[in-house]
């Protein structure tokens, strides 16, 4: 009964810690920060400006090569 015990008590820790990080790996965030934090507007503004400015660069870094291949 105590073996039973310790596999569900050990099951249901490793859920847990599982389920918080599949949530950070989803949202994009570190493995061991809070799950459950909400991202302010503003945060997310920064994140979301960056990363149109990273693909706007890559778009005309190909753009570029292009151009010097015609």
């Amino acid at each position: 009964m105590k073996n039973l015990n310790t596999i569900l008590l050990s099951l249901l820790i490793g859920l847990l810690v599982g389920l918080a990080l599949g949530i950070n790996i989803g949202r994009e965030q570190p493995l061991l920060s809070n799950p459950f934090v909400k991202e302010s507007f503003a945060d997310r503004l920064k994140r979301m400006g960056k990363e149109a400015l990273d693909r706007g660069g890559e778009v005309l870094k190909q753009s570029g090569a292009a151009l010097q291949g015609k």
